[in-house]
């Protein structure tokens, strides 16, 4: 019995969602193999050859690739997924777009979104936004998984030595083809590998104090900006910012919501985060249920004197 991950990768590097997942996939028991499907991704396979606890690095390169198309992936994968027990991909946007394919060809079902093993075929999910745990079993012969990455620690990323493995590269399957990108680019940590948050909601009331406010404390940190689903619809912040059950699900060292009221949308997002600071002038606010330290106060005056402490 072996796993398969798929590795998240810039052709470079390895993503740090791999890391999570390889640890989920080393609790199904067996060995680990990792897929590095990419352009001239040598690099990229030659670091996940150093994963403690992967076994094998099967690495398939073509122009195909490059961009990660879903349909390209998914074909290779269905080419190998013969050889192993379990299949596993990060609950990221690429992983939620390639995984259901794999699971529709291999006619099983795909378990979602996991945060625990309690055996081979037995996971456990959040359902209801969190606020109830599913465990489910699947007898299909062929596991495919999402793991949600914030359930599970990263493996280290070094002290493996595996040997890289080259596949046969499936064609270009013709479905789809890549037409251009908008990356923003920033220096601030990206958000769901950031181990400091710092978010704002609605109660910021516009765009201008959003970033008056919440920038200085963000840039005093080194940490990653995030909002509240509500400050996203108000055009407060842009959408790549939003935390939550339809944003980003996070689990930094510390997250600090300022002007949050923790509706449990937002909640389901950010509530694994291992220390939890809220600021709030509502003492009743559901965000301060969840956190570690909490201050009934003026966002407007308690964090520009935060980031004067600091």
């Amino acid at each position: 019995m072996a796993a398969l991950v798929i590795a998240e990768h810039d052709n470079a590097s390895i993503k740090g969602a791999t890391l999570n997942t390889v640890t989920a996939a080393k609790a199904c028991g067996g060995e680990v193999h990792v897929l590095v499907a990419g352009q001239d991704a040598g690099a990229a396979a030659r670091a996940a050859a150093q994963i403690a606890g992967v076994s094998k690095v099967i690495h398939a390169d073509g122009a195909q690739f490059a961009h990660g198309l879903a349909e390209n992936l998914a074909a290779q994968v269905l080419a190998i997924a013969g050889n192993y027990s379990h299949i596993l991909f990060p609950a990221t946007a690429s992983g939620k777009n390639t995984a259901p394919r794999v699971a529709a060809k291999l006619d099983v079902g795909q378990v979602s979104d996991i945060t625990k093993v309690d055996s081979p075929d037995t996971f456990e999910r959040p359902i209801y936004a969190g606020n109830a745990i599913a465990t489910v079993q699947s007898q299909d012969k062929v596991k495919v998984i999402t793991v949600r990455t914030t359930g599970f620690d990263a493996a280290p990323a070094t002290g493996g030595s595996a040997p890289v493995e080259t596949a046969q590269a499936v064609g270009d399957s013709g479905k789809s083809r890549f037409v251009g990108q908008e990356i923003a680019k920033s220096d601030r940590p990206e958000l769901t590998a950031a181990k400091v948050i710092v978010s704002g909601g609605r109660a910021l009331g516009s765009a201008e104090k959003f970033n008056e406010v919440m920038t200085p404390l963000a840039d005093k940190l080194g940490a990653a900006l995030g909002a509240s689903r509500a400050a996203v619809d108000a055009g407060y912040a842009p959408n790549d910012w939003q935390v939550g059950q339809t944003g980003k699900i996070v689990a930094p060292q510390l997250y600090v919501a300022a002007g949050i009221s923790g509706a449990i949308q937002h909640l389901a997002g950010m509530k694994d985060s291992k220390v939890i600071v809220a600021i709030n002038k509502d003492p009743e606010a559901p965000i301060f249920s969840v956190a570690d330290y909490g201050l009934e106060a003026d966002l407007f005056q308690a964090v520009p004197e935060l980031v004067k402490a600091l």
